[in-house]
């Protein structure tokens, strides 16, 4: 068991599945079983797939003193995840709806209330990220102010910078330049991955970058050696809903990374996990444990 400490967004999410896109005006429509509200948020969907899989988890997070803060404590107490650090500093939790199809194609609104403009408590990060394996800062402005207490720790810290196009980006800078593992989305570099990655390599320390790309599979870029190497996507069950999946990619090698240091077998189990996630139409549940992710690895042969 590996205890990960996780800085990041936590918020109640309402996906909502639609026709396709894009989407017609109609004053009304009913999706029989197709709306659903739960706790989500990056933070909380890593931490939800850590637990699972068997780590030792610390979320750290912010939310505000009303319903939708209350109903994600309720979830992480049900899901077995400590709720005493997420602190009540917001003015209220944050909340996202999702509009996603049949294709596994979706459009997401989040609003962050006031999340961008206050920070966690320093103290209580120190206090709980202090002899962790790997420390995961999601890239949300509040996590920002908390990176020279993950660096002091010595623990590998990892972040994902999600659709980034410009390795300068001005708002993810800090992110990438603190990461030992950093991960990233094709979405807005398709086609030129590996392009990207040799250019971004440049500005960052990270040992590791993996790039998602969706049903292609994974890029592993590893410094030490420094080559490349591509994981095939894998089909394990029908397609519901994709939001999530890159959460679930990074928390599945996350987990194997930190026990066994072996990127390739990390990379190979965490596409495995993370198509079997998005079988599910919410962000934070779908996962499994590591023995039956094992299990699901050994009969696809």
């Amino acid at each position: 068991m590996s205890k990960i400490s996780i800085c990041g967004l936590v918020n109640v999410e309402t996906t909502v599945s639609v026709e396709g896109f894009p989407i017609n005006y109609n004053p009304i429509n009913y999706r029989f079983f197709g709306i659903n509200s739960h706790p989500s948020g990056v933070g909380l969907n890593l931490a939800s797939a850590l637990t699972v899989l068997g780590d030792d988890v610390r979320l750290m997070s912010l939310c505000g003193n009303d319903s939708a803060g209350e109903s994600v404590r309720s979830f992480l107490k049900d899901s077995g995840i400590d709720s005493g650090y997420i602190l009540k500093n917001s003015k209220s939790t944050a909340q996202s709806v999702v509009l996603y199809d049949s294709e596994g194609k979706r459009s997401i609104y989040c609003d962050l209330t006031d999340m961008q403009d206050i920070s966690y408590d320093a103290e209580v990060f120190k206090a709980n990220a202090k002899d962790s394996d790997v420390i995961v800062l999601c890239n949300i402005n509040f996590a920002r102010t908390m990176i020279p207490f993950a660096k002091e720790t010595g623990a590998l810290v990892a972040t994902d910078v999600h659709c980034l196009s410009d390795i300068h980006d001005e708002y993810n800078s800090d992110f990438i330049k603190a990461a030992d593992i950093l991960f990233l989305s094709n979405e807005s570099i398709t086609d030129r991955e590996t392009e990207f990655v040799n250019e971004l390599k440049t500005v960052t320390d990270a040992q590791i970058i993996v790039v998602g790309m969706g049903k292609k599979g994974a890029l592993l870029y590893m410094r030490d050696t420094d080559t490349f190497e591509v994981f095939p996507g894998v089909y394990t069950r029908p397609v519901v809903n994709t939001v999530g999946a890159g959460d679930s990619l990074f928390s599945c090698f996350i987990h194997f990374y930190a026990k066994t240091k072996d990127a390739q077998f990390s990379l190979k189990a965490a596409t495995y996990f993370a198509s079997y996630k998005i079988g599910d139409t919410s962000a934070c549940r779908g996962f499994l444990s590591e023995q039956e992710l094992l299990k699901l690895m050994s009969e696809d042969k």
